[in-house]
């Protein structure tokens, strides 16, 4: 007895079909015609249709053809990832740093602006608000342009997008920091623990890109860690996984004042240190010291394979990873293994990027959703 497929499974495979498409060519194109018949697995006959389909929709382009070689050339074909623009912020202590970039998450334009921990909470929103449209008129995009916004913030975030407490800012505890973006911006705005977008940008583009189990410490003036398994950051039920660092055993947010030695010159610390200045090396050590104990409390709890030393203090890794690798071999089962970040500064930005274009990808992309291929 031959199975009936009704109109809705049609348009339902075909859809599907058109995902593969899509999801074949960001991976791995441009290709041609015959070549994403190979890939897909799908007759090339439905896929001339499906890819006539999404060139007329704007998902898809066809590449000019290539010189040289006998007989015409094959037409190959595109995901138009110039077909939308992602936002990334990166709102810190000491700046503000946003980024544009296309689908694929290619960065196109970085503005920048300087903030101070002590500014209002209306000059630090002010900054913002500058350094996003800086950023959009460097790149050339309206706001209208912009299909999703991720901002990353030093602190505890919600759910809803409010920085329920921040210890490195002065009065940024409870500012409604999406409803104040998503007033700027017609797109889904979203709102993320810095540690935790960098701990993402290290996964997608950065040392941790083969790992994916890790714990992320982000080590500066003010310290904080994220905690990545199977791959994806975890939030915790109301966004406060990785917070250890508000456990007053540890009280990783003060872990710096051990490097200050009557000063504020941490730099100065480690390049003491390199010296071979004994009282230098010794305020390194008891740094080196709390920072083992928070991050063996994690390892212990999670058993990672790797862990990532980003943030400011990340540019003296030579001083901090062999130290914390000792530390580490005292305390834990398993020693995971220790990379410092390659990202620089940029990493919150780059791990915003990357946030937003993960959650256009599930509104456009969704084999589950029903609807078409459009913009939302």
């Amino acid at each position: 007895m031959a199975l009936a497929v009704g109109g809705g499974d049609l348009q339902r495979l075909r859809r599907l079909n058109a995902l593969t498409v899509i999801s074949t060519l960001r991976a791995e194109g441009p290709l041609a015609l015959t070549q994403l018949a190979e890939r897909t697995d799908l007759a090339r006959a439905t896929i001339k249709e499906l890819v006539r389909d999404l060139v007329e929709q704007g998902w898809v382009a066809e590449m000019d053809p290539s010189a040289g070689g006998k007989g015409r050339p094959a037409r190959r074909y595109r995901f138009r990832a110039d077909n939308g623009r992602v936002l990334g912020l990166d709102i810190g202590a000491h700046k503000v740093l946003a980024a544009v970039a296309d689908l694929d998450g290619n960065v196109l334009h970085l503005a920048r602006e300087p903030v101070a921990p002590e500014q209002s909470r209306a000059e630090r929103l002010a900054a913002v608000d500058r350094a996003v449209d800086a950023c959009l008129a460097g790149a050339g995009v309206a706001p209208a342009d912009v299909w999703a916004a991720t901002a990353g913030s030093t602190g505890y975030v919600d759910l809803d997008g409010r920085v329920v407490l921040s210890l490195a800012i002065q009065d940024w505890s409870g500012v409604p920091l999406a409803e104040h973006l998503g007033a700027r911006l017609p797109c889904p705005v979203l709102v993320e623990n810095d540690s935790r977008l960098a701990a993402l940008a290290e996964c997608r583009r950065g040392v941790a890109r083969d790992v994916p189990n890790l714990i992320f410490l982000h080590i500066g003036r003010r310290a904080g860690a994220a905690v990545v398994l199977d791959g994806v950051p975890l939030r915790g039920g109301a966004g406060a996984a990785g917070e250890i660092g508000l456990h007053p055993l540890f009280n990783l947010s003060r872990s710096s004042d051990l490097l200050q030695e009557g000063s504020a010159d941490y730099w100065g610390v480690f390049e003491a240190a390199r010296r071979g200045e004994r009282d230098a090396q010794a305020a390194v050590m008891r740094y080196v010291k709390l920072l083992g104990l928070a991050t063996a409390a994690m390892a212990l709890t999670v058993d990672p394979d790797l862990i990532v030393l980003g943030g400011g203090f990340s540019r003296s890794a030579d001083m901090l990873l062999g130290p914390l690798e000792a530390e580490l071999a005292a305390m834990c089962l398993r020693t995971p293994e220790l990379r410092a970040s390659t990202l620089g500064d940029e990493c919150v930005a780059i791990g915003a990027i990357c946030y937003a274009v993960d959650h256009l990808n599930g509104l456009l992309f969704n084999p589950l959703d029903n609807g078409g291929f459009h913009r939302m």
